[in-house]
């Protein structure tokens, strides 16, 4: 089988997931046979995903355990290795999420299989399993493989489409789990609040740079035209280490890599490290007062000007 290790929030399986799917149903059609895709659950009082996923999955494993209603590296890990182990995964599919990079390697070493990490494609030939991903600051990307009875692989974001629902819903099992003892204990968790959409999984992504002026031409600007799109924000380093945004927002090689439909670059020059969080976006538009900006070489449409100038035009047009 192909297992998915499922990823959800208050309640809702999560885009990643779905792109894991996608992968999954790749690599099984590949692997032909009686290949399966199968979705691990784990948590606590996690009914509502499971009724989500089973209807994109082959089979769905339930690990609906007290112990397990907050990440913890050590007990997740040792879950999704149980269970690889007892189905006999072939791979093990886990998201490019903060959480899942950290796990992941866990789930390698206990299975003493290779881990390939932050893909964007997947081919299963044989007993050969090549995987595709970025380098070079997403400026080259390479091929590398792995062999044996089962691999582990982390799916960078954005890489797949989301699987399609089917009218049917899949079987559920519950699994009985052997965790190790926790060696340390959540007492608290805090979320950040934010009514728009999640900035990886947005479709419209606005960002801004240096550009903009100060923190409050990012909100008459940035902010006014993604409200308006109904897009997440977006922000270069050096304006969350100027403290004007949150690094949660931040978009580069050290912050957030984003793939949306339209990524709107406001004010930003371009500076290699933001362009490999964003360089993959299919449509990107770039405002800027400096025509030499590194940003316009990859811009799909450019807008050479003022930023207090450009985005009250713009926004008086989606206006009408």
């Amino acid at each position: 089988m192909i297992l998915v290790v499922v990823e959800y929030a208050n309640g809702k399986v999560s885009k990643r997931t779905w792109e894991m799917v996608t992968a999954a149903r790749e690599l099984a059609q590949q692997k032909g046979g009686n290949t399966s895709v199968t979705a691990l659950i784990l948590g606590s009082n996690v009914a509502s995903v499971a009724a989500e996923i089973a209807r994109a999955a082959d089979q769905v494993l339930v690990a609906d355990l007290p112990a397990l209603a907050h990440y913890d590296s050590e007990p997740w890990s040792a879950a999704v290795a149980q269970i690889a182990t007892e189905g006999e995964a072939s791979v093990v599919l886990i998201g490019g999420s903060r959480s899942g990079r950290e796990y992941s390697p866990r789930v390698a070493v206990k299975l003493d299989a290779p881990l390939l990490e932050d893909v964007i494609s997947l081919k299963a030939t044989g007993g050969t399993l090549a995987a595709q991903r970025y380098t070079f600051l997403a400026r080259v990307t390479e091929t590398i493989e792995a062999s044996g009875p089962v691999a582990v692989v982390t799916i960078k974001p954005g890489a797949f489409s989301p699987a399609t629902l089917r009218a049917e819903a899949a079987e559920q099992f519950d699994v009985d789990l052997n965790l190790p003892t926790p060696r340390l204990k959540v007492t608290g968790k805090t979320a950040e609040r934010s009514s728009r959409v999640s900035l990886v999984e947005a479709e419209i992504v606005v960002s801004g740079g240096r550009g903009v002026g100060s923190a409050e031409g990012f909100t008459q600007y940035v902010e006014a035209l993604a409200d308006h799109l109904g897009a997440a924000v977006g922000a270069t380093r050096a304006i969350v280490d100027a403290g004007w945004r949150p690094y949660s927002e931040q978009v580069g090689q050290t912050g957030k890599t984003v793939q949306p439909k339209l990524y709107i670059a406001i004010g930003i020059s371009g500076a290699v490290q933001h362009l490999s969080g964003m360089n993959k976006s299919k449509t990107i538009v770039a405002i800027n007062r400096d025509a030499d900006a590194p940003i316009f070489k990859i811009a799909d449409y450019g807008i050479v000007g003022d930023v207090p100038q450009v985005i009250p035009a713009i926004l008086a047009e989606l206006k009408k």
